[in-house]
């Protein structure tokens, strides 16, 4: 917050969440109680689990390689603070596909949010932020489930994972 007390502009809270193939985890609720915005990277399943998450907060959503007639575009935007976040469901790290790199030139963006690959994930190249923030659908073995929250401040960008298993979270 500001001195003013009020919450700067640039500060922001946001929900990163991918791959829940038709399964909404009830603990969602909790752990994105007081996000400002929710950002789900594709693979989302029967349209009532975007209802469940916009409960919660507002939500921009793509669609994923599983995802039939939700009505979701490919590539989308979002700005949340003075961030300016890029959805795409498959984005192909490390170095990203042509339609995918000119998407994020075009549309400057700061954070790049993606899914497909089941794994959480943080890098940061040429002055963008990617993440995947992991699998959230039902619990498989030798898959591990997790979501994160994006914390922005004027300065600086975290990431933090939170496993839906029951493990410790992890700030990067």
């Amino acid at each position: 917050m500001g001195a003013s007390g009020r919450q700067n502009v640039d500060d922001c809270r946001i929900g990163l969440i991918s791959d829940t193939h038709d399964y909404f985890d009830p603990s969602l609720r909790k752990i994105f109680q007081d996000v400002s915005h929710i950002v789900h990277a594709g693979d989302v399943g029967r349209p009532s689990i975007l209802l469940e998450l916009e409960q919660i907060a507002p939500v921009t959503a793509v669609m994923g390689n599983t995802d039939y007639d939700l009505g979701l575009k490919d590539f989308d935007w979002v700005e949340v603070g003075s961030r300016r976040l890029m959805i795409h469901h498959i984005v192909g790290l490390p170095v990203p596909e042509t339609q995918v790199s000119q998407h994020i030139s075009r549309g400057r963006a700061d954070v790049v949010v993606f899914g497909h690959t089941h794994r959480p994930h943080r890098q940061s190249m040429g002055g963008v932020l990617f993440v995947n923030p992991g699998y959230a659908g039902r619990r498989k073995a030798g898959v591990n489930r997790s979501v994160a929250i994006l914390e922005c401040s004027k300065d600086d960008m975290r990431v933090v994972f939170i496993p839906l298993d029951g493990s410790v979270s992890q700030r990067m």
